[in-house]
This record gives structure tokens, C-alpha cells and sequence, in this order.
């Protein structure tokens, strides 16, 4: 009976797998995006700088969490609250990059706190994955203290442009699409809600920081992609939709390792590579919200290109693909186990029901305390 389960549902995956789904996103995003990544990359290909280019170009990223229903005023909020957000990501990462076991821990309490954050004002998708991502990659990256503020300094002028494209979209099209009502950015959270939330906070970060352990301590090359990886199966919003997406993770990285190899096996040219990453960035967006396997096909393709078009192993392909293949594979099963403690119901009630008794046993304590000192 179980064996029939299991192919039945087997079956039922691998038919959803790479359907299409319907989706209402507007085709201005993809291209804001394709926009927002590619214009500084080109700029820093042209000024023959491409590794300024391609950390331009990781801060155009913000550009995701443009919202398209709301007023220009608290869009263009939102968009230097969430730039804000991208720079202290990669300052936090560089700054403890000097030593892999504080890297870890600064990575697990920093995204503990991200992840609290927008889940406390419930942030659109992409969540909190892009700040990990940029806070993962960062810490990666060789300590040279001299050159921290102004590799800084590139990741504020890819999210300078995108604020600028930004606007410059909301007032020319975007105000087409905005709510004539005005939306209250800041909402009471019931107390209930806040534990809830913090739970969820705690145990995302406490895998993050497992995922980049692993990666440091079995010496991977670039192993903020263990962690990347465990970030993105986690954010699936049920169990089921944790596994799912592991599954469609796991068999479009593949494909997508598979797309990697051919277009660096083309050509070496930068300019060639700033090109691959702009068509792929216009193609994710394209695909991410209509299913998410073939979107991770180009994903897994863009996130090779941008960590590694500057990086000489891109001339080696082969090497390069099978590392990739393994680290992915690794947080893809991280983050699935990590999706069970995140949705799993009754450890979470009963986890935050203790956190409540202890709170009001501390304020009843703290209430005596007050009694006897004014008598």
C-alpha cells in the first residue's frame, strides 16, 4: 500500500514538474531586472573592472522587491529600506570573513535577524533570501581590510541605479498600477504572532549557520552555496512545498548545471558571460512565479556565471560543475530537513507556549520585585 503512495505520488510530481502555471506578474519586472543587473555589469566590463561590475550587479538585485500596487512615495520606502538592507548584508558578511568559524556564527545571528524582519512586516517574496544570499556570498570572499569599503562602495552604486530605475519607472509607468489606497507599512503584531516569528527566525538561522559550517569544514571551494541552497528549499511555505521544492531543486540544478556547462564551454569573453547573465536574469524572472524547476534551470546557470565569471576556474568548466552539483545537492538536503523543524506544527506550539509561560513567570517576578522595593 505504501509502495503504491510512493509511485502514486512520484507519478503526480514528475507530470507537475515543468508545467506552467498561470501567472498575473507583470512583464515589466523581468525587464527592470534584466535592466537593474546587466547595465552595471556592462559598465564595469567596459571600465575593464568586471569583479566591480559583478558586485554592481549583485545590488541590482533589490530591484525584486519593488512593489507594484502601492503609492510611488512608499514604494520608493520600501525599495532604500530594502537597499539598506542589501549593503548591512554584505558589510556583515565581509567584516567577519577573516576567520570561517566567527563567519558562521555572524552568518546564523544575522539571519536570524533578517528573517525575523520580514516576516514582522510580512515582506513580499523573495523574503529574506536575497539579503542571505548577498550576506553568504560575501562572507566568502578573501578578508583584505583595505579594499572592504570599497568593494562597498560597488554594492551602493548597484543599488543607487536600481533606486533610480526604480523611480524612474514608478513615475513614468509603475503609477498606472498603484492602489489608490494608501497601505499602513507598519502593522501591530499580536504577541502570539511575534513568538511565532521568532521561532521561525531562530531555526532559519541556525541552519544557515549549520549549512555554511559544513561548507567551511569540509573545505568546499565557494561554500556560501551550501547555505544559498538551504535558503531557498526553506522557503517553501508548507512541508510539502519544502520537499517539492527540494525535488524540483535538485533535478533543475542538475539541468541547469548541465546549460552552465555549454554556454561557458562557448566562449571565455566577459562580455559574452555580462551578456549570458542578463538574458538569464530576464528569463528567471520570466518563469520564477510560473514554475519554479524551470526557473531554477537558469538560476542555478546565473548564480554559476556571477560567482565565477571573474573566477579562473571558469576556464574549467568540468571542475567547476561537478563542485557546483555537490554543494547544491548538500544545502538542497540541508534545507529540506530544515523545512521539517520550520513547519513542523506542534514543535513550534509547544516551543512557543513555553516562551510564553516563561515570559509572564518573569513579569510576575519582575511585578514583586516592584511591590516589596515601594513598600
Amino acid at each position: 500500500m505504501k509502495d503504491n503512495f510512493f509511485v502514486t505520488l512520484v507519478r503526480q510530481e514528475s507530470k507537475t514538474l515543468f508545467k506552467l502555471k498561470h501567472s498575473e506578474r507583470l512583464w515589466h519586472i523581468p525587464l527592470m531586472a534584466m535592466l537593474a543587473t546587466g547595465i552595471p555589469l556592462l559598465t564595469g566590463w567596459y571600465f575593464d573592472n568586471l569583479q566591480a561590475g559583478l558586485l554592481a550587479c549583485l545590488a541590482g538585485l533589490v530591484i525584486l522587491y519593488l512593489p507594484s500596487n502601492i503609492p510611488t512615495p512608499q514604494r520608493m520606502v520600501t525599495m532604500l529600506v530594502c537597499s539598506f538592507g542589501f549593503m548591512l548584508s554584505f558589510a556583515v558578511g565581509i567584516t567577519f570573513s577573516f576567520n570561517l568559524y566567527l563567519s558562521a556564527v555572524a552568518f546564523g545571528i544575522f539571519t536570524t535577524a533578517v528573517h525575523w524582519l520580514t516576516l514582522y512586516f510580512n515582506t513580499r517574496p523573495p523574503g529574506s533570501f536575497f539579503f542571505i544570499m548577498v550576506a553568504s556570498m560575501s562572507s566568502n570572499m578573501p578578508f583584505e581590510l583595505a579594499t572592504i569599503p570599497t568593494r562597498l562602495g560597488y554594492v551602493v552604486m548597484g543599488t543607487m541605479f536600481a533606486c533610480t530605475l526604480a523611480l524612474i519607472y514608478s513615475i513614468i509607468v509603475g503609477k498606472k498600477y498603484n492602489s489608490t489606497k494608501r497601505i499602513q507599512l507598519i502593522k501591530p503584531v499580536p504577541i502570539k504572532e511575534q513568538l511565532d516569528y521568532l521561532i521561525r527566525a531562530v531555526i532559519v538561522g541556525s541552519f544557515m549557520f549549520i549549512a555554511l559550517m559544513v561548507g567551511n569544514l569540509l573545505k568546499f571551494d565557494n561554500p556560501y552555496w551550501i547555505p544559498i541552497s538551504c535558503a531557498a528549499i526553506m522557503q517553501g511555505i508548507s512541508l510539502y512545498h519544502v520537499w517539492q521544492r527540494a525535488l524540483q531543486r535538485i533535478t533543475g540544478t542538475f539541468i541547469g548545471l548541465a546549460l552552465c556547462w555549454i554556454l561557458i564551454s562557448i566562449s571565455d569573453s566577459p562580455l559574452y558571460f555580462c551578456i549570458c547573465i542578463m538574458f538569464l536574469q530576464f528569463v528567471i524572472e520570466m518563469f520564477i512565479s510560473r514554475n519554479y524547476a524551470v526557473a531554477v534551470i537558469f538560476i542555478t546557470a546565473l548564480t554559476v556565471l556571477l560567482a565565477e565569471a571573474a573566477n579562473p576556474i571558469i576556464t574549467t568548466p568540468n571542475i567547476l560543475i561537478k563542485t557546483r552539483f555537490i554543494d547544491i545537492v548538500i544545502g538542497s538536503l540541508i534545507g529540506g530537513v530544515g523545512g521539517w523543524f520550520l513547519h513542523h506544527e506542534y514543535l513550534r506550539n509547544q516551543t512557543r507556549d513555553r516562551l510564553r509561560t516563561t515570559r509572564l513567570q518573569l513579569l510576575k517576578q519582575s511585578r514583586k520585585k516592584r511591590i516589596k522595593q515601594t513598600k
